[in-house]
C-alpha cells in the first residue's frame, strides 16, 4: 500500500493552496493507481510549534512525511521562492530524510511569467533531502487555485505515468 502525504506550506490554514494541493493529489493518484487517501499536513496549523523542538505535533508531522512513499509539497511563492514555514519544517528532517520518497512540487504564483524560480527551488530542496522529484511539477497561478480542475487534470495526465513508474520501483 502506497503512503501518500500532502504537505501544505501556506501561511494561512485552510488556504486555496491547500484546496489546490488536495485536488492535484486526487487527480494524480487516480491516474497513477495510488488508492490510499493522503495524509494532510497543513504547516499553518502547527504555527509556533514549528520552532519548538519538543512539540509532539511537529514530531508526528515529521514522522508522517518521512514514512510516506509519495509527498506532494505545495507552497505559494513568497519573495520569489517557497515559504519560510516550509524551510523551517524541512530543516528538521535529517540528511537524506526523504531518501525513499517520490516528491511532487506544487507552486502557486501570482504571475506565471515569474514562476520558474520557485519550481526549481522546490525541486532542489526536495532532491537535497534525498527525494526522487517527479517531472513535471505543477505551477498554478493564484487565480487558478479556486477552480484548478482543468489545469490540474492536464498536469496529472502528463505527470502520472512517471509517478506510477517511480512508485512501482520504490515498492
Amino acid at each position: 500500500m502506497t503512503r501518500f502525504t500532502v504537505l501544505v506550506a501556506a501561511p494561512r490554514s485552510g488556504s486555496s493552496v491547500r484546496t489546490a494541493a488536495l485536488r492535484a493529489a486526487t487527480e494524480v493518484a487516480v491516474r497513477a493507481g495510488v488508492t490510499t487517501t493522503p495524509d494532510v499536513i497543513d504547516l499553518a496549523d502547527l504555527g509556533s510549534d514549528l520552532l519548538d523542538d519538543s512539540s509532539a505535533a511537529v514530531s508526528e508531522a515529521l514522522e508522517t512525511v518521512r514514512s510516506g512513499d509519495v509527498l506532494l509539497v505545495a507552497s505559494p511563492q513568497v519573495h520569489g521562492t517557497y515559504t519560510g514555514l516550509l524551510k523551517v519544517f524541512l530543516d528538521r528532517l535529517p540528511e537524506l530524510g526523504l531518501g525513499h520518497t517520490v516528491a511532487i512540487p506544487l507552486a502557486v504564483v501570482e504571475d506565471l511569467r515569474n514562476s520558474h524560480g520557485i519550481e526549481e527551488d522546490l525541486r532542489v530542496l526536495l532532491a537535497d533531502l534525498g527525494a526522487w522529484v517527479a517531472e513535471p511539477g505543477l505551477i498554478l497561478s493564484s487565480d487558478e487555485t479556486g477552480e484548478p480542475e482543468g489545469v490540474v487534470r492536464a498536469w496529472a495526465d502528463v505527470a502520472a505515468p512517471g509517478l506510477r513508474q517511480a512508485v512501482s520501483v520504490a515498492a
